[in-house]
């Protein structure tokens, strides 16, 4: 019995292993493919496309993103505070704040909202269309499911990303100087110059580069996710949670190398 245990294990694990890898390698193939289909994207349909959802995604997803940088910001500036208060070193609070928000936590905590509201969102939907087998009627009639579906959300969430972000690092900073002025008596200016003295070029750019990969995964997650759901309703309940799951497992690990690769 053991020794059954002990196979049957192996197998689950060989079996999660093998279907990981056909995901990964579908999804590499559908970003390829929608890269490839990018001169399609400029046809006044398409662009119309991408225009409704900008404005759908937008909606979903803003309220949402300026409270979470706002008390993002508020909680950053307050531990610190905390933390230095005693070494009489509070006026270094304004570039913890602005180097945090801009090159971490204002794309990682936007890229989880957008995944969670709008990348499940995704998956559902095509999944759907999937076991209602509407894309197989869109392939029959000689219908690109890549320019149809993949394409316009794939660049809706690359323009998205960096917009939601910008607005994240601004609120998230905002917050940070409401906190330091009104309850430790940080001054306006002392927050903005020390944020400017330390807060460079590169870091702005890390942060935007960062947005434009986790918006880019979101897309491709969640369409890879949705076409190869199987099992009717469930598969599709299936599908929209594994899209979540492995796109913030994603937003670690591409986050963490993309600040490798400028600061190691």
């Amino acid at each position: 019995m053991p020794l059954a245990r002990l196979q049957r294990s192996v197998e689950s694990l060989g079996a999660f292993l093998v279907q990981s890898a056909q995901s990964s390698g579908f999804g590499l193939q559908l970003l390829a493919s929608a890269g490839a289909a990018l001169p399609h994207a400029a046809s006044p349909r398409r662009i119309r496309d991408i225009l409704n959802l900008l404005y759908t995604y937008s909606f979903a997803s803003l309220v949402v993103v300026l409270v979470v940088s706002l008390f993002t910001g508020l909680i950053l500036a307050l531990n610190f505070l905390i933390t230095v208060e005693s070494l009489g070193q509070e006026h270094l609070v304004g570039r913890i704040v602005a180097v945090s928000m801009v090159r971490e936590m204002g794309p990682l905590m936007t890229a989880v909202i957008l995944s969670a509201s709008i990348g499940c969102s995704i998956a559902a939907e095509i999944g759907t269309m999937r076991v209602t087998e509407e894309i197989d009627a869109l392939e029959i009639m000689s219908i690109s499911p890549v320019r149809f579906l993949v394409l316009p959300r794939l660049i809706a969430l690359l323009v998205l990303g960096p917009m939601m972000t910008v607005f994240s690092g601004v609120i998230g900073i905002l917050g940070g100087a409401a906190i330091s002025y009104f309850q430790y008596a940080v001054s306006w200016e002392s927050f903005k110059n020390d944020a400017i003295e330390l807060l460079k070029l590169k870091d702005i750019f890390t942060g935007l580069l960062k947005s434009v990969v986790f918006g880019a995964t979101i897309a491709i997650v969640g369409c890879t996710q949705g076409l190869q759901t199987r099992g009717g309703a469930t598969g599709v309940g299936r599908s929209t949670r594994r899209s979540v799951v492995v796109s913030f497992l994603l937003f670690l690990i591409l986050g963490y190398y993309i600040t490798w690769a400028f600061y190691k």
